[in-house]
């Protein structure tokens, strides 16, 4: 960890945690984009931002990551329109990613890599909450990017095996698994989006990363549904789709802030029993 103490902080490095927080809220207000165009095949770069009620384009000072929903009170200033909260928790969400892992790795390509890598996590919580898709731009080229950072040592602890493993790894966990399930059931139980995200997944953290995010978001993803079912008490709840996306983007975050810790802290326990 680069900062140990906040007492030690000198207005130096008050600037530089403010302005990754800064950072992150730009990236956040580009994932917005992201979000909302890359399901449906659009350009993330033009047209402008308008307002999907009255079309208007919006104006560059009305488009200030956080600060502009502030100010315009969650309205669009030429009709009215609400404008979703997703929108600044999006920025608010990737500008506290930013801040911690500039404090975890401070400037270094480390931060840059691992910081692109949850970036994704959050376009890709998002995008398969609202469409129940993963979209391979994201995934394919997040597996490649992830072995590249192995292989330049840009990834914390991780080697090219580890990274390749880890790719094997997340897609053969989630493939097997869904081929028998729709040999049994004649459906599909996960999609191909699922089995190739934490194949990526797998790419930035490695085998010991697949398990503890397999397992994390299959315990959230259970709790979830049985809540789902309790709450619908219909004969169809079961069936009702639910995006497996969210959990495993997620649980991938934890693990790069408390992932190795826990898993060390699970060994030591199991190994005093």
């Amino acid at each position: 960890m680069i900062y140990a103490d906040l007492e030690i902080l000198s207005p130096l490095d008050v600037m530089w945690l403010a302005a990754s927080f800064l950072f992150g809220a730009i990236v956040g207000s580009f994932l917005n984009v992201v979000i909302a165009r890359l399901p449906e095949g659009g350009s993330v770069v033009f047209p402008r931002s308008r307002c999907p009620n009255c079309e208007h384009e919006i104006r560059f000072y009305d488009n200030i990551p956080l600060l502009s929903f502030l100010l315009l009170r969650g309205r669009c200033r030429d009709c009215g329109h609400v404008i979703s909260v997703r929108y600044p928790v999006v920025e608010f969400t990737t500008a506290c990613l930013s801040l911690a892992l500039f404090w975890k790795f401070g400037i270094t390509p480390e931060f840059g890599v691992v910081f692109a890598f949850c970036a994704s996590m959050v376009a890709v919580f998002w995008i398969d909450l609202d469409h129940l898709i993963i979209p391979d731009v994201i995934s394919i080229n997040g597996i490649v990017i992830g072995i590249i950072a192995a292989i330049v040592g840009f990834l914390p602890d991780m080697s090219l095996k580890s990274s390749l493993i880890g790719v094997l790894a997340g897609g053969a966990i989630l493939y097997v698994p869904a081929i028998i399930y729709r040999k049994i059931r004649g459906i599909e139980g996960l999609g191909g989006g699922d089995i190739k995200l934490l194949a990526m997944i797998g790419a930035f953290v490695g085998l010991y990363g697949v398990v503890f995010v397999l397992f994390l978001s299959s315990l959230a993803g259970s709790m979830a549904a049985l809540i789902g079912m309790a709450a619908k008490r219909s004969e169809t709840s079961g069936t009702t789709p639910i995006p497996f996306g969210p959990f495993l983007t997620a649980s991938a975050i934890l693990y790069v802030f408390a992932g190795p810790e826990l898993i060390d802290r699970f060994y030591l326990l199991g190994s005093g029993m």
